[in-house]
Parts: C-alpha cells; sequence; structure tokens
C-alpha cells in the first residue's frame, strides 16, 4: 500500500472517530459541541493561493538600433499590437511602433545631410579658387626672383652702391617667394584640417540618416521565435497597451514565456513564513481545470516582506517549481497550493478550534466529571488541526465551543505555562534582549485567566 494510500485510510479514520466522539449534551443547562483528542499520523500543510507564470520568458523589445547615439528619438508610441495570449511562430507580427515620429526626424535629418554636402561643395570651391590664386603668387614671385637675378648679372659694371641694391633687391623677391611658399602649405594644411571637420560632421549625419531609415524598417516587430504573447508591464505594474509610450530604458512590449517551465508566484503571511523553506514538497490545483494534479516544490522564499494593500499586515513571495507541463496550462492562471511544512507518524493533534487563548497562555475546556481549564503547549498547525506536546492525552474530551460562565471554571497546568515562561526567558537571554515583566509571580496554582 502507498504512503498516500495510507494518509487517505487514516484521514477518514480520524473524521470516523472525530464524528463518533462528537456528541451533543446539556451541561448547567447548555448545549456543548466536544471531540476527542486524536492520535496518530498528521501532516502540516499551509494553503495559499498563487498565479502561475514561466520560469523563463524572451522579450520582445524595442529595436537595437533605436539605442544608437546618432537617433535622439528617446520615445516611441505602440500603434497596433496583437491581442494578448495570441500564439505565434517564429517571424510572425507583433506590434507596430509610430511610423510618423521616424518620418519627422528622418525629414529633418535628410536636411542637414543634404546642408552639409552643400557646404563640402561649397568649401571645395572656394579652396581650388584660393588655391589657384594662391599659386598664381608663387609663380609670378619666381618671375620676380628671375628677373632680379638678371638685374644683377648686368650690374656687375655698375658702381658698387648699384650692385649692392641689386643684392638686396633679389634677396627681397626671394624671402618673398619663399614666405609665399611657406603661406601656402600652411594654408593647404588649414584647409585640409576644415574640410576633414566638414566630412566628419557630413558621415555622421549620414549614419544619421541611414540609422533612421533602419529603424523606420524595424518599426514592424516580428516574433523571434513561437510563443504565447504576454503584454510587459512598465515598472507601476500598468500593461501595455496600443497608445503606450515607450523609451530605451523602458524597452520591452511584450514577453514570450517558456510554457515548459512553470513556477507558481504566491504569498505567505508573515506568521506562516517561517515554516516555509526552499526544497519543500507541494501539491497544485488549477482553478480552470479542477481535475487536474500538479506537483512541485520550493525554490525560493523572500526575505523582504511586504505590505498587503488596505491592510496592516505583510506578507513574504514564494515561487513554487512546477514539475512537469502541460499544454491547458496558460500564464496568470490561479493556482491552489498545498505546501508541505511538516510530516509527523505519530501524535495527539486536536481541532483547531478547541484551542483557546489569553493574552498570555493558550488552553482548551477539558470534560471530565466537570469542565475545567487545562493549559496546553501546542506544536505545529494545519488549516484543521493542532498537535499537541504537552497537557492532554489520547481520547480526552474536550469542548469546540466556550461554555458559559467562564468565570467560575478551574484552570489547570500551571507548570507547563511556567515551563513555556523559562522557555521565554532563555530565549531572550541567548539574543541579550531584556526580558519582559510577567505574570509569572503572581499567579498560582488554581487562578483564572
Amino acid at each position: 500500500m502507498s504512503r498516500k494510500q495510507v494518509f487517505i485510510l487514516v484521514g477518514i479514520l480520524i473524521l470516523a472517530i472525530f464524528f463518533f466522539f462528537t456528541k451533543r449534551n446539556k451541561h448547567s443547562g447548555e448545549e456543548v459541541i466536544t471531540c476527542s483528542v486524536l492520535q496518530g499520523p498528521i501532516e502540516v500543510k499551509i494553503h495559499t493561493s498563487g498565479q502561475l507564470k514561466s520560469e523563463n520568458s524572451s522579450n520582445i523589445v524595442l529595436p537595437e538600433v533605436l539605442n544608437s547615439q546618432n537617433i535622439r528619438v528617446y520615445e516611441i508610441k505602440i500603434t497596433d499590437l496583437v491581442q494578448e495570449g495570441t500564439v505565434v511562430d517564429s517571424g510572425q507580427y507583433i506590434a507596430t511602433l509610430d511610423h510618423k515620429v521616424i518620418e519627422e526626424v528622418l525629414t529633418a535629418a535628410r536636411l542637414d545631410l543634404e546642408t552639409a554636402n552643400s557646404v563640402i561643395e561649397d568649401a571645395k570651391l572656394d579652396t581650388n579658387v584660393y588655391l589657384s590664386n594662391y599659386r598664381d603668387l608663387i609663380v609670378n614671385s619666381h618671375a620676380d626672383v628671375e628677373e632680379q637675378k638678371i638685374v644683377l648679372a648686368e650690374s656687375v659694371y655698375e658702381s658698387p652702391s648699384v650692385i649692392k641694391k641689386a643684392q638686396m633687391d633679389l634677396t627681397k623677391v626671394e624671402r618673398k617667394l619663399e614666405g609665399n611658399i611657406k603661406g601656402l602649405e600652411m594654408r593647404i594644411r588649414q584647409l585640409s584640417s576644415q574640410m576633414e571637420r566638414r566630412n566628419i560632421d557630413q558621415r555622421l549625419k549620414k549614419k544619421r540618416v541611414d540609422d533612421l531609415l533602419k529603424l523606420y524598417d524595424a518599426l514592424t516587430i516580428k516574433a523571434p521565435k513561437s510563443g504565447m504573447v504576454l503584454y510587459a508591464k512598465d515598472r507601476y505594474g500598468v500593461k501595455v497597451q496600443v497608445g503606450s509610450v515607450l523609451t530605451p530604458w523602458n524597452a520591452v512590449i511584450t514577453t514570450l514565456p517558456d510554457m515548459t517551465k512553470l513556477i507558481s508566484e504566491t504569498f505567505v503571511n508573515e506568521i506562516d513564513i517561517a515554516k516555509i523553506k526552499i526544497g519543500q514538497k507541494v501539491t497544485l490545483s488549477i482553478d480552470a481545470f479542477p481535475e487536474k494534479e500538479l506537483t512541485g516544490e520550493v525554490m525560493s522564499v523572500a526575505n523582504i516582506g511586504q505590505p498587503m494593500p488596505r491592510s496592516d499586515s505583510k506578507v513574504f513571495e514564494v515561487s513554487i517549481r512546477v514539475f512537469g507541463s502541460d499544454r491547458d496550462l496558460k500564464p496568470a492562471m490561479t493556482t491552489g497550493n498545498m505546501i508541505q511544512t511538516g510530516s509527523y507518524d505519530n501524535k495527539l493533534y486536536i481541532p483547531s478550534e478547541a484551542v483557546f487563548e489569553t493574552d498570555s497562555t493558550k488552553f482548551v475546556y477539558l470534560q471530565k466529571n466537570k469542565i475545567i481549564k487545562q493549559i496546553v503547549d501546542l506544536g505545529d498547525d494545519n488549516d484543521n488541526y493542532t498537535i499537541v506536546n504537552k497537557g492532554l492525552e489520547k481520547g480526552q474530551t474536550i469542548l469546540l465551543v466556550e461554555p458559559e460562565k467562564i468565570d467560575d471554571i478551574q484552570t489547570i497546568g500551571w507548570e507547563i505555562y511556567k515551563e513555556q515562561l523559562e522557555k521565554q526567558k532563555q530565549i531572550k537571554e541567548r539574543e541579550n534582549l531584556p526580558t519582559e515583566i510577567t505574570r509569572a509571580d503572581s499567579l498560582k496554582n488554581g487562578n483564572k485567566i
């Protein structure tokens, strides 16, 4: 017989014992509902509701070219989008982005490129004219030098002063020629530098036009692989839709989840979170398919809680890996998660509604010859039952409903209460926390609580 069948039989036996021992009688003129203390195997489970999601998803984002520094388009609108939940194959249509914005930017970029091209052409003409004039000046300077050389040669028979003047005139025109040659070289380097800057500007503007043309062609978004389309959410949790504005910093349009690897994302209240450990077994049910039962395990537990809406309590996110896959399962389906936090072979346990408490202790109403308050030391609990460590014995009868005239009922089990106080004191001493003032010294055996 399998372990599961054993637990089923034990559960049936427990229910039979429960209803057998549950009875109605009269005590001091009031109706009393009782049950017996049970003993046997018990599983401690925590039930939560979760939501299916893919463990791995592929994001469909804005075209990569939009990140180019030349583009300078910082936001773009979605003008069309396939319906969420559509199953697409690789290469099929997903969405269309706003062409109008890119058309306007592209028109302005083309005008800038034409202006840059015109500036280069004008600069080339101006350079040719300027350099042509400068070269003519150098040719004339060469002629002047040759002419002065002839004058100097002819003055050989003249007076020394005439010869000296001819030499000085030759030196002057040679210096002028040398200066014109150096000036031409410097001017050529200067014009080359200016032309290079114009060419760089022209290349940048041409690249911007090319990038905008690539972006324009990429505004029709297609699926990179097969999958089911799910709309992305922005940082506020709002789903992307037609009309949504995306930016390079918020670039996800849709996701394509891998439905072969699913997780159930759930939240556990702060009271129970200490019981949740990675690797614990989980049984999952699907609200949409009540006949389906899945298995899984806890894969992660959040370290930081978050407040519940319109509540002071906090919850912790828990991710549960779902074993296997099923084509009927879809993202965002609601799951019921039974997390097994403990399994005991032989324990005393009672219905949780039979446990009552004050600020200082927990107790049950034990029915013997008369009804008394029995202080109990409790262990783990599940949705229906609570384990009893001390204070009760198998088969004892306890009340499920608080009786009348509770002030006249005697309390027993103060030794259990004192043990609990001592344990609390030891824990606080280990943690170096101040010990709270308790009522232990003022309570005596038989006092009411």
